[in-house]
């Protein structure tokens, strides 16, 4: 069996987790660039725990300049096997008003700017992404936030624009005629590249605003944002402690797949694999590529 450990990727308002216990910070190298910032890693009731604040500390890094490739490498580097994201977004829906956690099941990739693969020239692979987000791990935080008081909206289809703008009004009543849920900007590339490194994921979307296609929100401030973000982040700090403390200590095998992306993904013959290429792959692929 292989050990739980959960990581947590979000915002620098989720940095001091109630109950992380042996707290120390690591810097981990990785080849696929500069993560956004060291780990944070500690132990909440026995169970290892890593967190990674996806614009580092102080927001520094937009959406468009994370390396999501390195931060998913680092973390797969430090062992996590079950990632949560917690991330900011607006709503498209009246029954999802500022202040709701949706646990979306669905994505929409509207980035351009980003690295979406650790895959190219030299060894190709093709992973599904038709149920990007893990189940188990899905209902495990569902279950949590319920025991803390907070009731999740279940399902959902966030959609990932590039940034750093906001969206037009045509934007927004586009994506809220196509029935999409919330719109961020940080879930993708990011849920493509856990799935290549065989980390289950899923996501807790922190509703901050109606986005402009609402009458009352047709002018998006990130001071309107903030207020609602920090009591959602005291709300998150309190879920994330609760998942954690109930979490299985043995990584729990994941319904879908997930955690098996890569068994029948690789599509290059072995005698035509870059060795540059598989080298910077040992941590996200090194299972099946025996690195």
């Amino acid at each position: 069996m292989t050990k739980a450990v959960l990581g947590i990727v979000g915002g620098s308002g989720i940095y001091d987790l109630p109950g992380l216990q042996n707290v120390r910070e690591e810097r981990v190298a990785s080849p696929w660039g500069e993560p956004s910032g060291a780990l944070r890693i500690g132990d909440i009731d026995g169970l290892p725990v890593v967190f990674l604040p996806r614009h580092d500390k102080g927001h520094r890094l937009s959406p468009s300049d994370i390396n999501y490739r390195a931060n998913i490498d680092a973390l797969k580097r430090a062992g996590v096997t079950d990632l949560v994201s917690l991330s900011a977004c607006g709503s498209f829906r009246e029954d999802m008003p500022p202040g709701t956690f949706v646990l979306v099941d669905q994505f929409v990739d509207r980035t351009h700017k980003r690295e979406s693969s650790f895959f190219g020239r030299g060894l190709v692979a093709h992973v599904s992404m038709a149920h990007p987000v893990a189940p188990r791990l899905r209902a495990r935080i569902a279950e949590a936030a319920l025991k803390e008081g907070i009731e999740p909206k279940l399902g959902g289809t966030y959609v990932c624009m590039e940034g750093p703008q906001f969206s037009t009004y045509a934007e927004s009543m586009t994506y809220k005629q196509l029935g999409y849920s919330v719109i961020g900007m940080t879930n993708m590339p990011e849920a493509k590249l856990a799935r290549e490194a065989e980390i289950s994921y899923a996501t807790v979307a922190m509703v901050t605003d109606f986005d402009c296609w609402h009458p009352d929100h047709d002018a998006v401030t990130v001071a309107d944002i903030v207020a609602v973000l920090f009591d959602n982040a005291d709300r998150a700090k309190r879920l994330v402690s609760r998942l954690a403390r109930d979490f299985p200590r043995e990584h729990e095998p994941c319904p879908i797949g997930s955690d098996r992306a890569l068994d029948s993904a690789l599509i290059t013959q072995p005698e035509a694999r870059d060795p540059e290429l598989m080298k910077k792959l040992d941590a996200v692929a090194g299972r099946v590529l025996k690195v």
